[in-house]
């Protein structure tokens, strides 16, 4: 058993605050010290914004649980300080295979263009993520960032009282009172929170059910997502391999609906199954066995006044595509931005509608695109598995049929179409940097392009004249001057100009396009400006 799992990360200690005679008011306070909790708290201390974090455990979680990790979130993570880190640990991927029975039927690359700081993918143990993000809060606190993690922080109920809520704690050493400004609600699926508001999900649960199986092995497979339909090891269902740091292997196996979850379980009936795939000879150890259902809902709306929901507190989805954890990340980073322009009086508090508005937006994209993974993979029919079988017979020969076969679409950020922080489209430009987009990397002579966009609004000028400050209504806009002609990869050029001799961009805090044009008009980019802070 690995060691980690037994480790106190942030013990209980008694805080002042439980000796007040009345509750203390703390600006934000986070329910769940997951990765979603611990990612928001570390994004807001960066900032200068009190964050506290309330945990009834004081431990990473048990088992591997998510451990597939994408470019963006990957990207977001190295503006809170961990990303680099969780690279170096991680174990690197971007090809995947699909297995029709024991031929392989496709094959494809997550990333097959250069010009990119991160990978595609890193597969990392949820456990080695979490424990990186209390480093890194650790860190921050001992350097006087306003950040806590409050271990063995059972929240029993919460009150709404209008401009604040009102949390009962209970603690090792008895309850105590403590009112937040704002609380953020990470407390996963099961969230609490949740269901101490009365609220619920909308949406589907699907009737099959998954075996996790963590394994340790020394194994010379290579370091690609496998995915199988119909294996001779797992007849008429689904099989999944990944590799992890430590030697470990995640295999995911499809046992069907009508089953004794605790028997299946057990390691007398999980060993045979894994024999079965990996062969008689291959020795292994388990390390953490669990049992999913499909789910493909969410909330009806994620801001409920001053609580706010995040992550799988707020929507869930099919593990296959690995859309839960790396969402999670991205409703944080759409987050804390607004919710420190209100804080401090720039933004007016209808500004966080929007983290609603293209949140869920992003959630509802996931959800589609998790449902239609999950119906191809578990047909409903007979019908319908007539129909996958064609299409995964015909992608073996056929490149047309490929796009039609669904293993899980893997997890891609989510541009926010629509907004209403966005102004209209002016530049005849590349449709991935469109109004809405998260930005592209760039190889840069003195680094890359993502690091110089964190945490402000950026004027990002290429081959275009503008101001190098400019203020509009409390909020300060830098230039970030570039040129093609200092561009021999031509990347610049082809993210963001395309056929266009120049161009200015207006980038949010969160790395997103709010505005494009060829050139700078001081009057629209300043109405821009005003529109993405949520003031027109």
């Amino acid at each position: 058993m690995n060691k980690i799992f037994e480790t106190p990360l942030y013990p209980y200690e008694r805080h002042p605050d439980q000796n007040a005679d009345t509750p203390v008011r703390r600006k934000v306070v986070i329910v769940g010290a997951g990765p979603i909790g611990l990612a928001a708290a570390i994004d807001l201390a960066q900032q200068g914004i009190e964050a506290i974090i309330l945990d009834d455990n004081d431990k990473v979680s048990f088992g591997s649980r998510a451990i597939c990790f994408a470019k963006r979130p990957l990207e977001i993570l190295d503006r809170l300080g961990a990303g680099k880190q969780m690279v170096e640990k991680g174990v690197k991927w971007d090809v995947g295979k699909v297995f029709f029975d024991n031929r392989k039927v496709y094959e494809f690359n997550l990333l097959p263009e250069d010009g990119h700081e991160f990978p595609a993918f890193i597969n990392l143990q949820q456990y080695y993520f979490e424990d990186h993000l209390v480093r890194r809060a650790h860190e921050l606190q001992t350097d006087g960032a306003p950040i806590e993690i409050r271990g063995n922080n059972k929240v029993l109920k919460v009150e709404d009282k209008g401009d604040h809520t009102l949390l009962h704690i209970d603690t090792p050493d008895g309850p105590y009172d403590l009112e937040a400004d704002w609380l953020l609600a990470c407390d996963g699926a099961g969230s609490p929170i949740r269901g101490m508001l009365g609220l619920d999900f909308v949406g589907r649960v699907f009737e099959d059910n998954f075996l996790i199986a963590d394994v340790i092995m020394d194994a010379d497979f290579p370091t690609e997502r496998w995915f199988w339909f119909d294996p001779p090891f797992n007849r008429g269902q689904s099989a999944l391999l990944h590799k992890q740091p430590d030697g470990v292997w995640r295999i995911d196996l499809q046992l069907g609906w009508d089953i004794d979850k605790e028997e299946e379980k057990k390691p007398e009936n999980v060993i045979p199954r894994l024999k079965e795939m990996l062969g008689e000879d291959v020795q292994f150890d388990l390390e953490w066995v669990s049992i999913y259902t499909f789910q493909c809902r969410r909330m009806e709306k994620f801001r409920q006044g001053r609580v706010i929901f995040a992550g799988d507190a707020a929507h869930q989805v099919s593990p296959f595509g690995a859309r839960g954890a790396n969402s999670g990340v991205q409703d944080t980073d759409n987050l804390v931005w607004k919710l420190k322009l209100v804080i401090d009086g720039k933004a007016p508090e209808s500004l966080l509608d929007t983290y609603d508005i293209e949140r869920i937006h992003g959630a509802d994209e996931n959800i589609l695109n998790s449902s239609r993974s999950t119906d191809f993979i578990t047909p409903k029919s007979e019908m319908s598995r007539v129909l996958r079988d064609a299409v995964l017979d015909l992608s073996e020969h056929y490149e047309f049929a490929r796009p039609l076969v669904n293993s899980g679409r893997l997890s891609v950020p989510c541009t926010y179409d629509g907004s209403p922080l966005n102004s209209a489209d002016a530049l005849d430009g590349p449709e991935r940097t469109r109004p809405g987009s998260p930005c592209p990397d760039v190889p840069l002579k003195d680094g890359y392009l993502l690091p110089k966009l964190a945490d402000k609004f950026t004027l990002l000028t290429i081959d275009a004249d503008a101001p190098d400050e400019i203020e509009e209504d409390g909020i300060t806009v830098t230039r970030l001057a570039l040129s093609v002609h200092d561009d021999p990869t031509r990347f610049l050029k082809e993210r963001y100009l395309g056929d266009a001799t120049s161009g200015v961009y207006l980038i949010r805090p969160d790395q997103h396009v709010a505005a494009r044009r060829p050139s700078f008009d001081e009057k629209l980019f300043r109405a821009a400006i005003r529109r993405a802070t949520g003031k027109e």
